[in-house]
């Protein structure tokens, strides 16, 4: 029940923002792009760092992405390096790391500021309610691009909590 009222709670607080999908992006690859490739999917948005107390959770990440890709659920993961300077590699090397280490088959973007006056735009929006803490905050986007909720850091990806949410906003 209290996990239906927070989902219920930030969709009404949510219901005026503005739509993710909008925002231009650039894959980890060089590609540009936007979130409407991920038309009527529901996406969980994480700022990832390689060199992280947190950066085990990629193996969750992948594992909750392969679970429900087939069912309209994608991870996007964002490298960031503006906490402790934890993700100093370039693109292909994050890349590399990823693939090579975690088997991480979900989209990859190019590297992005999420704090300060530089911070990328996708995250202006999703963080709207406050700023982000530390890297591997997640943000869960709906079907129908807006935020639905936002996780911390020590949340694991394949916790109850988050995948009750993906669950519910699957329509499972």
């Amino acid at each position: 029940m209290k996990l239906l009222f927070t989902f219920l709670f930030m969709t009404a607080l949510t219901s005026f923002a503005a739509d993710v999908r909008d925002i231009p992006l650039k894959t980890i690859e060089g590609k540009e792009v936007t979130l409407k490739d991920y038309k009527d999917k529901v996406l969980l948005i994480v700022n990832v760092a390689s060199e992280c107390g947190y950066t085990g959770q990629y193996s969750g990440l992948q594992a909750l992405h392969e679970r429900y890709a087939k069912e309209g659920f994608a991870v996007l993961g964002f490298p960031c390096n503006d906490f402790g300077g934890q993700e100093p590699g370039s693109e292909a090397e994050i890349q590399t790391f990823c693939t090579s280490r975690y088997q991480v088959t979900f989209p990859m973007f190019a590297k992005v500021s999420i704090t300060g006056e530089g911070k990328h735009p996708l995250f202006a929006v999703l963080a709207a309610s406050g700023e982000v803490q530390w890297n591997f905050e997640k943000f869960l986007v709906g079907k129908d691009g807006q935020l639905i909720a936002r996780y911390g850091s020590d949340a694991e990806p394949e916790g109850e909590e988050i995948e009750a949410a993906v669950k519910m906003a699957l329509g499972k």
